[in-house]
């Protein structure tokens, strides 16, 4: 029974790769085909045992999967989640658009488009850390959506800065889940993580990746955006309904990576973790369509070095940008800009391998030449 389930899983995984971009209809439900793929693996998983582990349907799992959207931290002893922060954030533009296109129409006519994108870019990257990868996206996506630039432009803007966005959240506890989950893990013996943890391991790799896509988001900007075109800058007043709408999805986004996350574990913990650290920082591009968090929650331990750590994270963190599935600030982007699967794969792909096989060669060919 094992084997079929892993066979039917590993199925699963192929369709969620292949489909968004092959049938046009699953395109444009993405959020509802994942979700549905999320409940079949999560069925399917329940049918593999794991000594001491819990796999497929359980009332825990349902209640994560229905409270993650809505409370990913509290302030003041309130639940606060991305769904929530979305739509505040989408009825503040709602009530204030004409005041924010003040704003951008302000900017644009001060600063070169370049420098805007290198701005964007960088600047959102550094602080997603603090003001956390969600609330940074939802200042992206309403910049970008503003900005007198074709859609071809906007689209590579969008998925360069997203792929800044997930990196630099991943510098402390505050940026996003993964870190939240990694640095719990590793508050006792022998690392006692705190605060700086990651920044102190991560922030030498991630800082000046920050700056090269804030240069190759200008670099593609200038090969879409020839400046011929004479376009406004214009805050679209979206509807009520609409602002609903996107929320909804978001929320039925966040269940589906909850799903098969959760329905994936058992071929995480059989098979990815007992991989070595190189071949982990590999497997780890999977977090191109899983949830970076669970795949964290299932790797990261106090048993692992510091280097396997480095390693297994900026593998987690490089592929997140790939493709929208991968991370928060994908979701929130595609979901407000209506970018496809295939659309952003075209830019993801090539930027995310490019990532890939630079630290690649910085995290592992030294060592192997013996120069460290």
């Amino acid at each position: 029974m094992d084997v079929f389930a892993n066979l039917g899983l590993l199925i699963i995984f192929a369709l969620v790769l292949i489909l968004p971009f092959r049938v046009k209809c699953i395109e444009c439900n993405l959020e509802v085909f994942l979700f549905t793929c999320g409940v079949a693996a999560l069925t399917l998983a329940g049918l593999i045992v794991i000594p001491g582990e819990q796999t497929g349907w359980s009332l825990e799992i349902i209640k994560e999967a229905l409270l993650s959207p809505l409370q990913i931290t509290s302030l003041f002893g309130i639940p606060i989640g991305i769904v929530q922060i979305v739509l505040v954030f989408g009825l503040l533009i709602y009530f204030f658009h004409h005041r924010m296109q003040e704003a951008i129409v302000g900017m644009v006519d001060r600063f070169s488009l370049r420098l805007i994108v290198f701005m964007l870019i960088v600047i959102l990257g550094l602080v997603s850390s603090i003001i956390s990868a969600i609330l940074a996206a939802i200042i992206l996506v309403e910049i970008i959506n503003a900005l007198p630039v074709v859609r071809k432009a906007k689209v590579e803007i969008t998925v360069v800065s997203c792929f800044s966005i997930g990196l630099g959240a991943g510098l402390t506890p505050l940026g996003e889940p993964l870190s939240t989950i990694v640095v719990s893990k590793l508050s006792g013996a022998p690392y006692y993580a705190g605060f700086t943890f990651l920044f102190d391991r991560l922030a030498l790799y991630i800082i000046p990746s920050i700056l090269a896509l804030g240069v190759v988001g200008v670099v593609l900007f200038s090969r879409s955006h020839t400046g011929d075109e004479k376009l406004e800058c214009i805050v679209e007043r979206e509807t009520l309904r609409e602002i609903l709408l996107r929320a909804g999805k978001v929320y039925l986004f966040i269940m589906a990576l909850v799903f098969l996350g959760e329905g994936f574990k058992p071929i995480i913990l059989e098979y990815v973790i007992a991989i070595p650290s190189a071949g982990l920082y590999w497997i780890n591009i999977v977090s191109a369509v899983l949830d970076n968090a669970t795949l964290a929650a299932a790797e990261i331990s106090p048993a692992l070095s510091l280097e396997q750590i480095t390693s297994a994270l900026m593998g987690l963190l490089i592929a997140g940008g790939m493709l929208i599935p991968g991370n928060i600030p994908n979701i929130i982007a595609a979901c407000k800009l209506s970018i496809s699967s295939s659309e952003w794969a075209r830019v993801g792909i090539p930027l995310g391998m490019a990532m890939m096989l630079f630290f690649f060669g910085i995290l592992f060919v030294p060592a192997w030449l013996g120069f460290v």
